[in-house]
């Protein structure tokens, strides 16, 4: 495997249904980093999002699906789990971090995290975007689509939208 480029990533979503876009955006943090740190969405913070407002599991159950995910996927690495209350969580706070993996979706709040650490003396995080994968159908794979029931955590289509063949 190769050597780490960083000693401390981060990386967040709310983690409601965990799927093959959860586990690209986790596969870079954990090939980047010797310690990824994972943030997770408050119930409070997840249902103030646009589209957040119908979580399946509570923050308790996410946390420990992710944590087996975790396991299961990638093994004794090293992470830990914040729950997170904004959109920056420790990225804000923390200047011994030093990237943040993001999706297409969530890369214009890492610039906004820089310019919070800039303004603040730390160093800039370098923000490493993972390209946001596509369901079957050609739409976004999303939890919001998962709950719905549309597709699957593989993005297989279950249910077609309305006005599809």
């Amino acid at each position: 495997m190769p050597t780490k480029q960083f000693d401390l990533v981060a990386t967040g979503g709310t983690f409601d249904e965990i799927h093959a876009g959860h586990r690209e955006l986790l596969t870079r943090a954990f090939s980047l980093g010797r310690l990824v740190l994972v943030g997770v969405s408050s119930d409070n913070f997840a249902a103030s999002k646009k589209g957040q407002n119908k979580l399946r599991h509570k923050f308790e159950s996410r946390v420990d699906r992710l944590v087996k995910f975790i396991h299961d996927e990638f093994g004794d690495v090293n992470f830990e789990i914040k729950e997170l209350n904004d959109d920056f969580g420790p990225t804000s706070t923390d200047k011994n971090i030093q990237a943040l993996i993001v999706s297409e979706e969530t890369e214009p709040k890492g610039h906004e995290i820089n310019r919070i650490r800039s303004r603040k003396g730390f160093d800039p995080l370098a923000i490493i975007t993972v390209t946001m994968l596509k369901a079957e159908d050609g739409l976004p794979l999303s939890s919001s689509r998962i709950r719905y029931g549309e597709i699957d955590r593989y993005g297989r289509v279950l249910k077609r939208q309305s006005g599809s063949q």
